[in-house]
């Protein structure tokens, strides 16, 4: 995900609230890699699931890889090192 988040982040995820919308970054399971947990960006609705796509255009193993994902939760807020909110994008 990089730029915007950095290995060694931390940060905040809610579940529930409000629902994904493209655009949010969130952390998912691929179906067809269930023990792998991801931070993606959430690009669109499909088959009962989302389309992910990491931020890092060339270095990244997204959707295009593994396919649909179960969305777990949204990710709201970056504590740790460099606080502050993730810009959305898509």
């Amino acid at each position: 995900m990089s730029p915007t988040l950095r290995h060694g982040d931390a940060v905040l995820v809610r579940r529930g609230g409000r629902p994904v919308r493209p655009g949010d970054v969130v952390v998912a399971v691929f179906r067809s890699r269930p023990e792998l947990l991801v931070v993606k960006r959430a690009i669109r609705r499909q088959d009962d699931g989302w389309w992910l796509r990491g931020d890092n255009e060339f270095g990244t193993d997204d959707s295009r890889a593994y396919g649909v994902a179960d969305v777990l939760g949204r990710v709201v807020f970056r504590y740790w090192p460099r606080p502050g909110r993730l810009p959305v994008s898509i």
